[in-house]
């Protein structure tokens, strides 16, 4: 049998475009990803990168917030609700060059498909410190407008890490909630653009913290973080900086080395839209949405939204194709 519409990932992207095609007839079959460490620590998770989250609080209908990992089950099983068929397995190799398109998943079984979306997300970068991971989600975030407005985080000194434009508008964004936002960078001058830099020098509650690195994440299981030390890469001498949050601000990888080049990539390795109103990529009836496509915004919102589009997508061109 050849999958109308197969959907590889399942966080935001994945689901909503599922309930799209689910809702449509299609009988979607979502690939999840599979459960394993390699994933955990930072691959195509089940669920997406919110199940490692805690609270929500900026997705839209949840006026007192939800959890993430309660967010993505409510999308999953609303997704299977409709009749989508999901495996919790990974596409490891997949053909785009014939049609049907070939997928191999994990476990070693062979998919032909009429069409794709892709929606495997992107994820973030982080220092790499073994203290840092213990405080995940307890302190240490990669997304200020996630959880910058936690009440953990309100009228205390934060601490940024990195020196391009994400961490000057992390930084930026966070001076609403915090007392003083100090900005770790390894460089004496920042890399973003000269008007990021600029209006992000230029903030009174931002004190950059020039050619250092952080060493430490320190805290406790009580409390969870309450500071790092850094060093300074050109003397050696280290500090400690009181804070309950740290925001690591040094990109985010998206998950498309699977695709081996068969698809158009940006420089970053994104997914590149061919029309910026759709979610066609450069391969007809492959579709991308979420992070996976989005160096921007990063956002559940959005990616939802780009689901959305991208199941729409792949119906209509679906329909064109005389494929119902």
């Amino acid at each position: 049998m050849v999958e109308k519409i197969v959907i590889i990932g399942s966080g935001p992207a994945g689901w909503t475009a599922a309930i799209y095609a689910a809702r449509a007839n299609l009988d979607p079959l979502v690939y999840e990803g599979a459960i394993s460490e390699e994933n955990r620590l930072g691959g195509t998770l089940p669920l997406g990168q919110l199940n490692l989250t805690t609270e929500v609080e900026n997705f839209p209908g949840f006026p007192k917030g939800i959890l993430g990992p309660e967010l993505m089950m409510a999308m999953r099983e609303q997704s299977e609700r409709f009749g989508t068929r999901i495996k919790t397995e990974d596409i490891v190799d997949l053909d785009l060059s014939q049609r049907p398109f070939q997928l191999k998943d994990s476990a070693g079984e062979t998919i032909e498909a009429h069409s794709v979306i892709i929606s495997t997300g992107a994820s973030a970068n982080y220092i790499g410190l073994d203290s840092e991971n213990r405080f995940k989600n307890n302190g240490v975030s990669a997304c200020a407008v996630c959880d910058g407005a936690l009440p953990r985080f309100r009228n205390q000194p934060l601490i940024v890490v990195g020196g391009g434009d994400s961490a000057c508008e992390e930084g930026g964004y966070l001076t609403k909630f915090a007392s003083r936002v100090y900005l770790i960078h390894r460089r004496d001058k920042l890399r973003a653009s000269p008007i990021m830099a600029e209006r992000c020098l230029a903030n009174p509650k931002i004190k950059p913290v020039w050619d250092s690195a952080v060493d430490e994440v320190l805290g406790d299981d009580e409390r969870g973080m309450t500071g790092v030390r850094i060093k300074n890469l050109k003397t050696g001498e280290t500090q400690t900086i009181d804070s309950p949050g740290l925001f690591v601000a040094i990109g985010h990888t998206p998950n498309t080395k699977f695709l081996r080049g068969q698809l158009n990539l940006d420089e970053k390795g994104f997914v590149h839209l061919e029309d910026s109103y759709r979610t066609t990529t450069s391969v007809e009836g492959v579709f991308a949405a979420g992070d996976v496509a989005d160096p921007m915004y990063k956002q559940a919102i959005t990616a939802a939204g780009m689901g959305c589009k991208a199941s729409l997508d792949a119906e209509r061109w679906l329909a064109a194709k005389g494929i119902h």
